[in-house]
């Protein structure tokens, strides 16, 4: 396995988990990062010291001159993208949703799906046959929360994630014949700094494994969608979530 895959969110958690291990599978690797530059330098760093190259690209997702902006860097600095993972995203706020405000909401639909989709259509323009490019795979990032709802969390955040289902279930048929394969992980409850303060006490009783999951273990599900051995998957969500 070997290309050229963009990472958005790339800094932290699941993000960084892929970047390393697409790095160790042989791709080059650009990271997108919204405010933690640090983090993401040390992304880089990491992935150089694998022998790959890499860069890191400030852009909040959820603005399609930064989305642009992304790809086209990528494009100038590593080349043409042949893989994606899909994974910038938000809990804008926690809380019942009678609680929230339409800022709260809207920021999160702005990212999780709006974003999602700016991304996606991004990658589709250089990987697709018909706009000259080799093929290539496509791992969007979703969540368990679109099954379970969230209730008395973020139920907007896991409405605002559902798109990623329905993003990956369309885009795969339209990319069918077109050499792009689009697939998605849905985490479960994973130990990353998106969690809030006290939710592991409540979560793990609940999960039948009766542990977190790991962002290495959600890259590892990444890795496996993106390489040959899936060869004939695509439209496919797979749960990575200790059997919630």
């Amino acid at each position: 396995m070997a290309g050229i895959i963009v990472v958005t969110g790339g800094s932290r958690g699941i993000g960084a988990a892929c970047a390393t291990s697409a790095a160790r599978e042989g791709y080059d690797v650009a990271i997108n990062y919204e405010r933690a530059k640090d983090r993401a330098e040390e992304v880089v760093a990491a992935v150089r010291k694998l022998g790959r190259r890499a860069i890191a690209v400030q852009g909040d997702m959820s603005k399609e001159a930064d989305v642009l902006r992304l790809f086209a860097e990528t494009d100038a600095a590593l080349g043409r993208v042949t893989a994606l993972v899909n994974n910038a995203g938000i809990v804008a706020s926690v809380g019942r949703l009678e609680t929230l405000t339409a800022a709260d909401i809207q920021r999160s639909f702005d990212v999780n799906s709006v974003g999602a989709l700016l991304v996606a259509r991004e990658a589709v323009k250089r990987m697709a046959k018909r706009f000259g490019g080799a093929g290539g795979a496509i791992v969007g990032i979703a969540s368990a929360a679109t099954t379970l709802g969230s209730p008395n969390e973020f139920v907007h955040y896991a409405a605002s994630k559902a798109a990623m289902d329905a993003l990956t279930y369309g885009l795969s048929k339209e990319m069918a014949l077109e050499g792009v394969r689009v697939n998605a992980v849905s985490p479960g409850y994973i130990e990353t700094e998106i969690q809030y303060a006290g939710r592991a006490a409540k979560i793990v009783p609940a999960i039948p494994v009766q542990r977190a999951g790991t962002a290495e273990e959600v890259a590892e599900a990444v890795m496996f969608l993106l390489s040959d051995k899936a060869s004939y998957i695509t439209g496919q969500v797979l749960r990575v979530s200790g059997g919630r």
